[in-house]
């Protein structure tokens, strides 16, 4: 063993003075005060003795290095006998303490202050406002929306509480939406779930109070502590603010609709974004569509007045304005009916929903004669085919995907689905419902295969299928983003359509908007950032709480939706029309045109081709591969089926329709709520 190396005397000495330092405050001050005349002192003497004007005597001297040192160190500089001098020295050492106290105590009353305010830990005090708590994906998204939208209005704050460091949700928020213009952000910190905590931001004066999911695995349950905590600040009463919260899973949502209150309205983030992707698969561009809806940077849904169209049929409201479209009535009970038949009477009291710049825009001017009925296509549409689909990867939303898409699927559809671990079964079917014909049942299969190697993604025959849909995984605890493997799976499909020179249609799903640009998907695929759409519904819903009916029919599995279909099914093919008669010719078909896509700018960014609720009098030629924008109900939704298809497993490798396959017992729900997520996905009470 080899000896310990000798300490030299410079590290003896200063482990002495640390000792000496670590014993008391005193010892600390009894060596600063040695310090400070071993300095002084010397440097004073030095500084007599060596002045020619210095007294010549040695008494004169010294008293004068007394007097130089006395003023350095602020002791007083009076002479005399040695007891006047030490009582001035005394004094001087008391004036000292007392001075150097206060300095002390106003320096940490300013700190503690100032460390306060950068915790975020003061009372806002503000009317008007917009409260958001939580931190999550969605949050940049819902203040860039808020303060576009209050930019043509009277601004008002935005306070955000979040159990985060203040200083940090400043700093994110600067860098993701910029420059709030008029708009003040205030940030506070600490967990909303804290009664005392959440008072901080004055709920109760509040105009609008939203609760963001959270991506943790227990975030529904915090958003359950959050409202409870809310209800206990603004009271039981209903003079509160409205609320407006979202729940991943629909287990948490009755119990969320219970603290939100009567006027709270709960956002199922998962089933919206579940039906979303579903809806993407078979109309291409529709996510280009949705977002222009709900951001505020153009035209957005709102209510204008009927009252000149007071018991007359809904039908002429469409054509009865020409900078907005119609789409729909809202009832004097708050009901939004969208795309109801033409011949709805118009009750007094019911409002129009219209897509519009703003609300100032919406005025009725009668467009009738700006229709050519020469023009107008005959003859029905082109019925839908079966199709094939693939799914590459498996999370959270996925059983609710696969659910839309089979109670969508024409009969003789099938559905395979490839992922990189076991999944659990379906659910089982609900014994009210019909079953459907064994030829009409979705056929799903279930592989597995090593999805993470891209040699495995690029193995695969995608030959026989229409369409793709890529789900990235759940966040999880790593170094890894969940959208890391699906910006490799879509690489590695746009390599295969390079390869094959066919054109895939694919739907990816995303969690982070910034990857959008990065997503490699060709012009008639489409992405969707889920956590990008929660934050846009929000953002609207907050701005006009009546929204919320309108988006709550508009994202349901029945009723009306968005869809986008060929021009040739509205206008002849190379024919030269208004968009008047686009609206006459959908009116016919019982739809809303809302807008159209050009084929020639569909790779052209932003809007790629997308146009939103044009002038009436916008006269273009139409092209057979230009798209109609339509609120319709969707013919492709059937009645509520309840046969689930036949589910298969099989091993590794690609699908094989050929192949023999071992049926999957499907387990029993485990939830004690009844399924109704073909429901509504936006629950108020």
């Amino acid at each position: 063993m080899t000896g310990r190396r000798p300490d030299s005397p410079r590290e003896r000495a200063r482990y002495l003075f640390d000792r000496t330092l670590a014993r008391s405050t005193g010892t600390l001050m009894g060596w600063l005060v040695i310090t400070c005349l071993a300095v002084v002192v010397p440097v004073s003497a030095v500084l007599v003795w060596t002045d020619p004007g210095s007294p010549p005597s040695l008494s004169g001297r010294l008293t004068a290095a007394w007097r130089t040192s006395a003023e350095t160190l602020r002791l007083g500089a009076l002479t005399g006998t040695p007891l006047r001098m030490v009582l001035s020295a005394l004094l001087g050492l008391v004036a000292l303490l007392c001075v150097s106290t206060l300095i002390g105590v106003i320096t940490t009353s300013l700190a503690e202050r100032m460390a306060e305010l950068s915790r975020g830990r003061s009372t806002v005090l503000e009317r008007g406002h917009v409260v958001v708590l939580g931190w999550s994906d969605q949050v940049s998204t819902v203040v860039s929306e808020l303060v576009a939208a209050q930019a043509e209005h009277r601004p008002r704050a935005i306070v955000l509480l979040a159990d985060r460091d203040k200083t940090e949700m400043e700093r994110a928020l600067t860098a993701r939406i910029g420059p709030a213009g008029r708009t003040r952000l205030i940030c506070r910190s600490g967990p909303a779930s804290d009664p005392a905590v959440l008072a901080l931001v004055s709920p109760r004066e509040a105009s609008t109070v939203l609760v963001l999911p959270s991506g943790e695995p227990a975030g529904d349950a915090e958003i359950l502590r959050i409202l409870l905590a809310l209800r206990a600040v603004v009271g039981e009463g209903t003079g509160g603010p409205p609320v407006l919260a979202a729940v991943h899973d629909d287990r948490y949502r009755a119990p969320a609709r219970l603290a939100a209150g009567p006027r709270g309205t709960v956002l199922e983030t998962d089933t919206v974004t579940a039906r979303l992707i579903a809806q993407c698969v078979g109309r291409p561009g529709l996510s280009l569509v949705l977002r222009d809806l709900l951001d505020f940077a153009g035209d957005e849904f709102h209510l204008a007045d009927a009252t000149g169209f007071h018991g007359g049929p809904f039908g002429a409201t469409l054509l009865g304005h020409a900078d907005s479209c119609v789409v729909g009535l809202l009832s004097p009970l708050g009901r939004a009916s969208l795309n109801p038949p033409a011949d709805t009477v118009v009750a007094p009291g019911s409002r129009l929903i219209v897509l519009a710049r703003d609300d100032g825009t919406t005025r009725p001017s009668d467009c009738r004669h700006l229709v050519d009925p020469s023009v107008i296509a005959v003859g029905p549409p082109p019925a839908d085919a079966a199709v094939r689909l693939l799914v590459l990867g498996w999370n959270r939303r996925a059983p609710l995907v696969l659910e839309h898409l089979r109670r969508t699927a024409r009969p003789g559809s099938a559905l395979d689905v490839i992922t990189d671990r076991a999944v659990p079964g379906p659910r089982e079917p609900e014994p009210d419902r019909t079953p459907q014909p064994d030829a009409a049942r979705p056929v799903v299969r279930f592989r597995t295969a090593a999805l993470s190697r891209p040699e495995t993604l690029l193995g695969l025959d995608l030959a026989p299928y229409d369409g793709l849909v890529v789900l990235g995984p759940d966040p999880a605890d790593g170094p890894d983003h969940p959208d890391d493997w699906t910006l490799v799976a879509l690489l590695a499909l746009r390599l295969l359509e390079e390869r094959t020179g066919r054109e895939l249609r694919v739907v990816g799903e995303l969690t982070d908007d910034r990857n959008r640009p990065l997503a490699a998907v060709n012009p008639g695929s489409d992405v969707v950032v889920s956590g990008e759409l929660t934050g846009l519904l929000m953002a609207q819903i907050a701005q006009n709480r009546h929204l919320a009916a309108v988006f709550d029919e508009l994202f349901s599995a029945e009723g009306s939706t968005v869809c986008l279909r060929p021009a040739g099914t509205y206008v002849r093919p190379g024919s030269e029309a208004t968009f008047a008669t686009v609206v006459a010719a959908a009116l016919a078909r019982g739809e809303c045109a809302i807008g159209y896509r050009r084929h020639d700018l569909r790779t052209v960014p932003p809007d790629h081709g997308v146009r939103l609720n044009p002038h009436k009098g916008e006269r273009r030629e139409w092209s057979a591969e230009d798209q109609v924008v339509v609120v319709a109900t969707d013919p492709a939704a059937p009645a509520e089926a309840a046969g689930q298809p036949a589910e298969e497993t099989e091993a590794a490798g690609p699908p094989d329709p050929g192949g023999k396959h071992r049926p999957q017992r499907r387990p029993g729900r485990t939830d004690t709520e009844p399924d109704d997520t073909a429901g509504s996905p936006l629950a108020p009470p």
